[in-house]
């Protein structure tokens, strides 16, 4: 079985940020380039963190209104230095939370679900910057066509993993839905393929009717 990897759905070519980078330079290098965040990396192409819109329009909440209709916003000190920084690492979230190329999508959203980002610089072993990888990235994997998920669930983990024929047990994919079908001969089977069929690249879900003869999951 085979998981794209992080490598596989990156982006190469990155627009990155000179720690040293001016605020304005930022702010027209997300412009120029359609981004909404670009890494920003030292001297040695490692990146330190990462520059969004966000962190740039902290300039803004920290000033007065000239209308006078809003108040400004109560910043934590780290939010006002950042407010008040000129510079890229000044202005940037840090540390960077970065992925390495070898990983699956799914340890990619995982991670990027933890620390709550929308997108992840990927690193080398040296942690010098490779590429970029975004939550849209990691969707294209549900972009498979069902007859390419369908043929790895019968061949790669039905027949080559579990043994067992088309006959057994039976697979319909219809818009990354997978639907089992068939009998086996011990009811502990049927939990394992289910588990398996979830771990294909492009499978939204699984939904398993399938019989058994022997229950030998009670004492």
């Amino acid at each position: 079985m085979h998981h794209r990897t992080v490598e596989e759905l990156m982006t190469r070519d990155v627009v990155r940020a000179q720690r040293d980078l001016p605020f304005k330079e930022i702010a027209k290098l997300l412009a120029e380039n359609d981004l909404t965040a670009v890494p920003v990396v030292d001297d040695l192409g490692r990146p330190m963190g990462v520059v969004s819109e966000a962190d740039l329009l902290r300039k803004c909440t920290d000033r007065p209104d000239p209308s006078g209709r809003t108040p400004i916003p109560h910043l934590e000190a780290w939010e006002r230095a950042k407010a008040e920084g000129a510079r890229a690492e000044e202005l940037m979230s840090a540390p960077a939370v970065c992925a390495r190329p070898e990983w699956s999508a799914v340890e990619a959203a995982r991670l990027m679900e933890v620390h709550h980002v929308k997108r992840l610089p990927v690193v080398d072993e040296a942690d010098r910057l490779l590429g970029i990888v975004s939550r849209g990235d990691l969707l294209r994997t549900f972009l498979r066509r069902d007859d390419a998920i369908r043929e790895e669930i019968t061949g790669d983990l039905l027949h080559s993993t579990m043994g067992l024929t088309p006959t057994e047990v039976t697979v319909e994919v219809r818009e990354g839905q997978v639907t089992l079908g068939g009998s086996v001969e011990y009811r502990s089977l049927i939990p394992i393929i289910e588990r398996l069929c979830r771990s294909v690249d492009g499978v939204v879900s699984v939904s398993a009717h399938i019989a058994y003869g022997t229950d030998d999951t009670r004492p």
